[in-house]
C-alpha cells in the first residue's frame, strides 16, 4: 500500500470510528446549563468559555455595532487590534488581514464563504459578500493558525459573523445620507410565531464618487468611483423539537460601479477610468441542527454559493458542499468534536484563459477538549484534507490554557497550517501591452506552522490587560513576483512572521471608558531581491485608540487607527493617523439619530499596499434609525 493510500485509510478509519463511538456516547449527554461566562463558538467549534480556550479571541457585540452605527463588517473589523482591512476598490474587494496575514477564513454562522477561485492576492474571501451588518448578533475573531479545524486559508485566523435569531417581532428602518452623494437605506423585519422565527434585511446603498487626499497635500475627486450595493438577506428557522431545528439562509449582493487605476506607464499621468465592475453574489444553505439542548450540539449542512463577476471580462465560480459535525462528552473532563466536509467547486474566467476548472476537497477533523484539573486545559486535534490537485495534507494542533485564577488566563498553542493554490493561482493567463500575468499549474500547496503565547488579566471588573506573541513559518509560499511587468505565480522559499500584540481596556466611570491597542509585525522571506515585496507591503506598527462616552440618551465614540514604519515606495507615505467620530441621541424608544465623521482630519493613506489605492478622505454621515 502506498503512503498516500495508507494516510487516506487512516483518515477514513479515524472519522468512522469517531462517529460510531460517538453514537454510543450520545445517551450520556447532559443539559446545557453550566454558566460559562462569555461564550464563544469559533475557537473550538463548540460553545466554550472565552477564558478557557487556548487562543486570542476578540468579540464585536451587537451593542458595539449599534453604538457605533457601523456601515459594514469591514468598518467594524477595522477598529480591532491586530486587524487591518485592505480594499482594492473602495467597497468592492474588502479583505481582512490578521496579524499581517491575509490567508483568513471568513464564516457566516459557521458557514465558510471563501471560494476556490481566489485572486492574485492570498485572500480568497471578500467581506463585500457577507450580509448587512444590521442583522449581525456578534462577530468572533480568532487570531492565529486554525487549519486543524477550518482547513485551507485559516493561517492568519478566522472571522465568524453570527447573525441574529429573533425572539420578538419588530421592523427597523435605517436611513442615512452623507458626503459624495452617498445614500443608504436598510429595512429589516424580524419576528417569531410559534416555532418559526425569521429575519429579512434589504439594503440600497449608493455613492456617486469619493474624494481622497493625495501625497501632494491636496484633495482630489477620484474619477470613475461611483458605487452601489443592493442586497437582501433571508434567514428562517423552524424548530422541530426542543433539541432540533432547520435553518434556511440566503444572502444576495449586487455591487455595481466603475473602477479606476493609477497610470504610470509609459509616463505617470495619475488616476484614470478603468472600466465597469459588477459583483453578483448569491449564497444559500440549509442546516439541520440537533442536540441543541446540550453542551455539544451538532449539525448537517448543505450549501450552494455562486459568484458572478465582471471586470474586463466575466469570471464565475460555484461552490457546493456538505458539512457534518457532532460532539460527545466522553467523561466529566473530555469533550470530543468531529466532522466531515465535502466541497466541490467549478470556476470560469474566459478572459483569464480557463473554463470549467473543478476542485474537490474532502476533509475530516477531530478535536478533544480536556480539562486536566481545575486550572489546566489541553486541546489536541488533527485534520486531514484530500485535494484533487494537491493530495493529502495533515494539520495537527495542540493548545494549552492555564487559569491561574478567575481573573488570569495564560495560553500557548502550536499547529500545522495549509493552503491549497486557487484556480487563479494555477490557471490564470492574460497578456497586455508590455505586461503579462501567468498562473502555474505546477505549484505546490503552501504549508507551515504557527505558534502563539498569550496572557490576559482582569485587574478588577473595570480593567483588563492582554498581551500575546505570534510566530509563523510558511513553506512554498505563493506570490506573483514580477520583472519588467511580467508576473508569474511562484512558490518562494518561505515566509516568516512574528510579532507582539498588547491591549488595555478600562472603564473610568459609568459614563466613560477607553481602550488602547498596539501590534508589532515583522515579516520577511528567505529569498532576496524581487521577493522583498512581503516586507515592503506590511505595516510594522499598528496602533488603536478608542474613547467612549455613554450617558442617558447620548452616546459618543472617538477612535483612531495609526500606522508607522511603512515602506514609502509601496504605500506613498511612511505613516498615517486616521480619526473617526460618531455620536447618537436616542430621542425615544423607537427613534435614534446619529452623526458620523470618518477620517475627519482628511488624512492621506493607502487602503492597500500601493499608492494606487488611496483611502477615502473626510466623510460625514447623518442618519436615523426608527423601530416600528
Amino acid at each position: 500500500m502506498t503512503t498516500k493510500k495508507l494516510q487516506e485509510s487512516i483518515a477514513l478509519t479515524l472519522a468512522l470510528s469517531t462517529l460510531c463511538f460517538g453514537t454510543a456516547l450520545a445517551a450520556e449527554q447532559d443539559k446545557y446549563t453550566e454558566d460559562l461566562g462569555e461564550v464563544v463558538v469559533t475557537a473550538e467549534r463548540i460553545p466554550a468559555a472565552a477564558k478557557n480556550v487556548p487562543a486570542d479571541v476578540t468579540v464585536i457585540t451587537a451593542e458595539d455595532i449599534k453604538d457605533n452605527h457601523y456601515r459594514s463588517t469591514a468598518e467594524a473589523l477595522s477598529h480591532i487590534n491586530g486587524v487591518v482591512m485592505t480594499n482594492g476598490g473602495d467597497g468592492y474587494d474588502e479583505t481582512v488581514r490578521i496579524q499581517g496575514e491575509e490567508r483568513v477564513v471568513v464564516l457566516v454562522d459557521g458557514e465558510r464563504i471563501n471560494d476556490d477561485q481566489g485572486s492574485t492576492s492570498r485572500a480568497s474571501a471578500t467581506l463585500s459578500r457577507v450580509p448587512q451588518i444590521d442583522n449581525v448578533e456578534r462577530i468572533e475573531i480568532v487570531k492565529g493558525g486554525s487549519s486543524a479545524l477550518y482547513g485551507s486559508d485559516a493561517i492568519g485566523g478566522v472571522v465568524n459573523i453570527i447573525t441574529k435569531t429573533p425572539t420578538k417581532n419588530k421592523t427597523t428602518l435605517d436611513m442615512n445620507t452623507g458626503s459624495w452623494h452617498t445614500h443608504n437605506y436598510v429595512l429589516s423585519n424580524e419576528g417569531r410565531e410559534g416555532k418559526t422565527s425569521w429575519q429579512l434585511v434589504g439594503g440600497l446603498n449608493k455613492r456617486s464618487y469619493f474624494s481622497y487626499k493625495g501625497t501632494d497635500g491636496d484633495s482630489h475627486r477620484m474619477p470613475s468611483s461611483d458605487y452601489s450595493n443592493n442586497n437582501l438577506s433571508v434567514k428562517v428557522k423552524q424548530e422541530l423539537t426542543p433539541a432540533q431545528s432547520l435553518t434556511l439562509r440566503f444572502n444576495h449582493q449586487l455591487i455595481n460601479g466603475n473602477q479606476y487605476y493609477y497610470q504610470d506607464y509609459p509616463v505617470p499621468t495619475g488616476f484614470v477610468a478603468s472600466g465597469k465592475q459588477q459583483n453578483n453574489f448569491n449564497d444559500g444553505s440549509l442546516t439541520w441542527k440537533f442536540k441543541e439542548d446540550t453542551k455539544l450540539p451538532g449539525f448537517l449542512r448543505y450549501f450552494d454559493h455562486n459568484k458572478s463577476a465582471y471586470f474586463r471580462g466575466k469570471f464565475n465560480t460555484r461552490l457546493q458542499g456538505i458539512d457534518y459535525q457532532n460532539g460527545w462528552k466522553l467523561d466529566a473532563n473530555n469533550k470530543l468534536v468531529a466532522g466531515l466536509e465535502y466541497h466541490h467547486s467549478n470556476s470560469l474566467n474566459k478572459e483569464g484563459g480557463y473554463e470549467d476548472k473543478k476542485i474537490i476537497n474532502k476533509a475530516a477533523y477531530v478535536q478533544d477538549t480536556m480539562r486536566l484539573n481545575p486550572k489546566w486545559f489541553f486541546v489536541p486535534g488533527v485534520r486531514v484534507d484530500n485535494h484533487t490537485s494537491f493530495g493529502t495534507h495533515w494539520t495537527p494542533k495542540a493548545g494549552l490554557t492555564y487559569r491561574a485564577d478567575k481573573a488570569t488566563k495564560m495560553f500557548a498553542s502550536w499547529g500545522r497550517v495549509y493552503k491549497a493554490p486557487t484556480a487563479e493561482d494555477m490557471f490564470y493567463v492574460q497578456y497586455g501591452d508590455g505586461w503579462s500575468y501567468k498562473g502555474n499549474p505546477n505549484l505546490k500547496a503552501e504549508t507551515g506552522h504557527t505558534e502563539s503565547l498569550g496572557i490576559s488579566h482582569d485587574f478588577d471588573a473595570k480593567s483588563t490587560l492582554s498581551a500575546s506573541y505570534f510566530h509563523s513559518v510558511l513553506n512554498d509560499a505563493i506570490a506573483w513576483p514580477g520583472m519588467d511587468g511580467n508576473y508569474t505565480a511562484t512558490n518562494v522559499d518561505h515566509e516568516k512572521r512574528q510579532g507582539i500584540e498588547l491591549s488595555w481596556q478600562q472603564k473610568l466611570t459609568p459614563a466613560w471608558s477607553y481602550d488602547i491597542g498596539y501590534t508589532y509585525t515583522d515579516t520577511n522571506t528567505s529569498a532576496k531581491g524581487k521577493y522583498l515585496y512581503l516586507r515592503h507591503n506590511s505595516m510594522p506598527n499598528a496602533y488603536r485608540l478608542g474613547l467612549h462616552y455613554q450617558q442617558g440618551a447620548w452616546k459618543a465614540n472617538l477612535m483612531s487607527r495609526v500606522g508607522t514604519g511603512l515602506d514609502k515606495a509601496s504605500y506613498g507615505n511612511r505613516h498615517f493617523a486616521v480619526w473617526d467620530f460618531n455620536t447618537s441621541y436616542e430621542a425615544s424608544k423607537q427613534l435614534t439619530v446619529y452623526l458620523k465623521a470618518l477620517n475627519f482630519t482628511n488624512q492621506a493613506y493607502s487602503v492597500y499596499s500601493s499608492y494606487g489605492y488611496p483611502a477615502a478622505g473626510r466623510f460625514f454621515q447623518l442618519g436615523m434609525t426608527y423601530q416600528f
